[in-house]
C-alpha cells in the first residue's frame, strides 16, 4: 500500500510523513519545492502543486490512498477525478471542527470535502479543533515583550495538538473500517485564551503577561497584516460569542483521540513544553 501526501513539507504534513516512516508505512510525498523537503530517507519525492493538477499526475500512480489538504477547494474536483482514474482507492482529507459554520460554505475545508465525497472513492473527513500551534504566530511578541495582546481574553477554546492530529490522520490512512466517516476532534481541556497564555509561560518558567485589546483596533490590526476581513469577523464573532457563554469540555471530542491513536490526547501545558524554545 503506496500513501501519497499533499502538503508533505508543511507544518501539518512533515509530522504525518514523520508518524508514517515511525510506523513503517511506505510513503510517497507531494510538495511544491522539494528541493527544500528535508524528509527522512526512503519517502518518495514528488514536485507537484493542487492550483495545477496536471503536474499531479505522475505522484498518483500507483498510489492506494491519499491525504488530501484543503489547500486548492478550486482544483478539488479535478484532483479526486485524477485520483479515482489512477486507481487510488480512498481519500482522507484535512478539514476542521468548524467546517460546517455558514462562514465555510463552499470554501475551504467544505469544498474539498465534498469533492471527495461526490469522487466514488471511500473517503474519511478529519476535522481537529483549534490547533495548538496557532501561538506559534506570537512567538515574537512573547519573545520580545513576554505580553500577548488579544481580544476577548474570557474566549475559551479546546486546542489540539498537532502531533494528536497527525497520529489520528496516519491511524485513518493506514487502518480500515473508516470510509464514510467525519472524525471531528481535539484536546482535552477548554481553556481562556488568558489561561493558554499563562500556560506558556509555565512552559517558559517565567511570567508572559496577557493585556485584554480593544476588538475594533484588534480587528483593523489584524486586516493590515493582510488576514482576510472575512475570516477576522468570523474569527472575532466565534470569540466574542465563546467570551459570553463559554462552552464546556467536550468530551466526546477528547475521546476520539484515545479511541483512534490508543493514547490520551495531549494537553495543551504539554504543547507548551514542546514549543518552549520558540517562545524563549
Amino acid at each position: 500500500m503506496t500513501i501519497l501526501l499533499t502538503g508533505a513539507t508543511g507544518f501539518m504534513g512533515r509530522r504525518i510523513v514523520d508518524e508514517l516512516v515511525r510506523v513503517g508505512e511506505p510513503v510517497r510525498a507531494l510538495t511544491r519545492t522539494p528541493e527544500r523537503a528535508g524528509l527522512p530517507d526512503g519517502v518518495e519525492l514528488f514536485a507537484g502543486d493542487l492550483e495545477r493538477p496536471a503536474t499531479i499526475r505522475d505522484a498518483l500512480r500507483s498510489v492506494d490512498r491519499l491525504y488530501l489538504v484543503p489547500a486548492a477547494p478550486q482544483t478539488a474536483p479535478e484532483v479526486v477525478a485524477m485520483a479515482r482514474a489512477a486507481g487510488v482507492r480512498a481519500i482522507v482529507v484535512l478539514s476542521g471542527a468548524a467546517a460546517d459554520d455558514e462562514a465555510w460554505t463552499d470554501r475551504g475545508y467544505l469544498a474539498v470535502e465534498r469533492a471527495a465525497e461526490r469522487s466514488g472513492l471511500e473517503w474519511t473527513h478529519v476535522r481537529p479543533g483549534e490547533f495548538a500551534g496557532n501561538w506559534l504566530g506570537w512567538a515574537p511578541a512573547i519573545r520580545a515583550r513576554r505580553l500577548v495582546r488579544r481580544p476577548y481574553g474570557n474566549a475559551v477554546t479546546q486546542p489540539t495538538h498537532e502531533a494528536d492530529v497527525a497520529e489520528v490522520i496516519a491511524a485513518v490512512l493506514t487502518g480500515e473500517g473508516h470510509a464514510g466517516t467525519t472524525y471531528t476532534f481535539a484536546g482535552p481541556e477548554a481553556l481562556t485564551t488568558a489561561e493558554q497564555v499563562r500556560l506558556i509561560g509555565v512552559a517558559l518558567g517565567e511570567e508572559v503577561g496577557f493585556e485584554e485589546d480593544d476588538p475594533v483596533r484588534a480587528r483593523e490590526q489584524w486586516i493590515r497584516d493582510g488576514y482576510p476581513a472575512v475570516f477576522v469577523d468570523w474569527m472575532f464573532g466565534v470569540w466574542a460569542d465563546s467570551a459570553r457563554d463559554p462552552a464546556p469540555v467536550n468530551e466526546e471530542w477528547a475521546a476520539l483521540v484515545t479511541r483512534l491513536t490508543g493514547r490520551p490526547a495531549r494537553t495543551f501545558g504539554q504543547w507548551a513544553e514542546d514549543y518552549a524554545d520558540s517562545f524563549r
